[in-house]
């Protein structure tokens, strides 16, 4: 199994991914965190979620540099879309605190912001890359990194596909906390027990009030973000954008 998870007391449990070396994600995994949050929201001792991951790089995102299939396709067995799996874990009602090492590259940093809250270590790398790639935004970026950063910010991010640092993400809102690499994971326990402490009726109903217009944006986002993908994943700048090195300038043609 790439998803485990733990009850850590207080009313609150990790769920956490592994898929190494980067922590690519698949529709399978994604479906993983989905069915641990679902069975979180009705174990009857939680209150707030800890996302985490193993290894050095909380999620690089969809590798698309894989040979085989499409990593945004269905899966061979009877699951939704990975864009539909990610309505349904948005849909959930658990607080979830993401806690992001290393990397978070874009649908990663998708999967950062379809938590409540963020805590990053300070040299942590938050950027979504898709322009960078001759691609479109997934994992309703379009939607969520908006409602952290504010509309003029987020398009900068998007058009430009630049890295952000932990440092500068908690400046401009994308991450709510940094700790040290040796306490993240601690740091986003205690913030999962201070949400753990309110009211678990009254916390599930404010959640519920201040998720709803962002999952509503949320759908309709992923519905356009697929779309335009679905047109350019077959374009020749989207073959050189994903072969290029990191640290290299694609030479795109238009075309």
């Amino acid at each position: 199994m790439t998803v485990r998870t733990e009850y850590l007391g207080d009313h609150v449990s990790l769920v956490e991914f592994s898929q190494p070396p980067h922590n690519f994600f698949d529709p399978e995994m994604l479906w993983e965190i989905y069915e641990a949050y679902r069975d979180l929201g009705q174990d009857g001792k939680s209150r707030a979620i800890v996302l985490g991951s193993e290894g050095r790089h909380f999620c690089a995102g969809a590798n698309f540099r894989k040979a085989a299939a499409d990593p945004l396709a269905p899966p061979p067995t009877p699951r939704p879309h990975l864009y539909q799996i990610a309505i349904l874990a948005m849909s959930q009602p658990l607080p979830v605190v993401a806690a992001v090492q290393g990397s978070a590259v874009g649908g990663g940093l998708g999967l950062a912001l379809s938590a409540d809250f963020r805590v990053a270590t300070p040299d942590a790398r938050l950027t979504a890359n898709f322009a960078r790639i001759g691609f479109h935004h997934g994992f309703g970026l379009t939607a969520t990194l908006p409602r952290a950063v504010g509309h003029q910010k987020a398009t900068e991010l998007l058009y430009t596909g630049r890295d952000v640092s932990g440092t500068e993400a908690l400046e401009i809102g994308l991450v709510d906390r940094l700790a040290e690499a040796d306490e993240l994971r601690g740091a986003a326990i205690a913030f999962a027990k201070e949400i753990a402490q309110s009211a678990p009726q009254s916390l599930l109903s404010v959640r519920e009030t201040m998720r709803r217009p962002l999952l509503e944006e949320f759908r309709r986002s992923v519905d356009r973000e697929l779309a335009e993908q679905n047109k350019l994943r077959d374009t020749e700048d989207f073959k050189i954008g994903v072969n290029t090195k990191r640290g290299e300038v694609p030479q795109f043609v238009g075309r």
